[in-house]
């Protein structure tokens, strides 16, 4: 029996659960925590093995439970919390302070409770765990500089001296074979370090890209996915002669960018996520998430195939000052797979 092509396509859809023949699987909104609270917030770090994430909120930074969106701790003594990196064998986490002269808080991953802190330099903003140095990395903007130090390190001692970079640095990634790849979004380039001699051996354009921000690796590809405020772009670069590969838009305003398996992110300000897709060395937007407003930051559990976007209600602009957060909107947006 001869069966017509859109009664097969039919047939094809119902047997699939509604999925058409050949279509991917998206991404979508999943759920959103209720979180509340003081605070503004800046970087995700996701603690995949334990479940939880950790977002800054200015004044203190907070554990949040992957599941429920509860409030597991709350470390506090922050001027200006910007981001955490996860030392777990130690069972030390560290939080950086762009208040004041700039620090670092040293916290225990199981209480919460903070082990001292460190004098680092005004501005201190990312900061990344590097396992195969075992170093923790964190720079700072108005210093221009890349600090770096062992996690065992008495927060009472003072760190080796900072590399300077030349320029005020964002956000940075490690390949894992001993370099560190920071954005220098005052000069429109990526600074290659290498950590054993701690030196700058490189600076790369991401031209046709501008300001960059976000910064993810492929360290097995030999890419690096840069996020750009202006002109709005993701720039696709490899790390073996910083050549870009590719340039696609994004939204305005972002700030972060993740890789996983064939895809790349890019969370923005507008309240989009990009989702950029490589097939046989080609990219291109696959497509393109309504998140929230203000969701311009993220962290990527790898294991769950989730995404984690803080954002809040804000109040109008007024007097051309930035808006401001509305008392107790602070939540999390889910993104995961439909």
């Amino acid at each position: 029996m001869r069966v017509c092509p859109v009664v097969f396509a039919a047939i094809s859809v119902a047997l699939l659960g509604g999925a058409p023949l050949g279509a991917q699987t998206q991404w979508q909104v999943t759920k959103t925590f209720p979180v509340g609270g003081e605070g503004g917030w800046d970087y995700v770090t996701v603690d995949a093995a334990n479940h939880r994430f950790f977002v800054t909120r200015s004044t203190h930074t907070q554990a949040i439970d992957e599941e429920t969106g509860q409030v597991l701790g709350d470390i506090p003594g922050q001027v200006r919390s910007h981001g955490v990196a996860l030392a777990p064998k130690l069972g030390r986490g560290f939080i950086t302070d762009g208040g004041g002269s700039g620090a670092i808080l040293v916290f225990d991953l199981k209480t919460y409770q903070v082990l001292g802190k460190l004098a680092t330099m005004p501005d201190s903003d990312g900061i990344i765990y590097d396992p195969s140095t075992n170093l923790v990395l964190a720079v700072s903007g108005d210093g221009g500089a890349l600090m770096a130090f062992k996690p065992e390190i008495d927060p009472k001692s003072k760190m080796d001296a900072p590399i300077d970079l030349g320029g005020k640095p964002e956000f940075l990634a490690v390949d894992g074979s001993g370099k560190a790849y920071i954005n220098l979004e005052d000069k429109d380039l990526v600074a290659v370090v290498d950590l054993h001699t701690r030196k700058v051996v490189a600076r790369w354009p991401v031209a046709p890209g501008g300001h960059p921000v976000g910064m993810a690796i492929d360290a097995k590809a030999h890419r690096l996915f840069v996020g750009c405020r202006n002109p709005q772009k993701m720039i696709v670069m490899s790390t073996e002669d910083g050549k870009v590969v590719a340039d696609l838009p994004i939204g305005a305003g972002v700030d972060a960018t993740r890789v996983f398996r064939n895809q790349a992110f890019a969370s923005c300000r507008d309240g989009s996520l990009t989702v950029i897709g490589e097939k046989a060395g080609k990219f291109d937007v696959e497509q393109t998430v309504k998140t929230a407003d203000g969701a311009r930051t993220m962290g990527l559990d790898r294991m769950r195939h989730e995404i984690f976007l803080p954002t809040a209600e804000m109040e109008p602009a007024a007097n051309g000052k930035r808006p401001q957060m509305k008392p107790g909107t602070f939540e999390i947006v889910v993104v995961g797979k439909k």
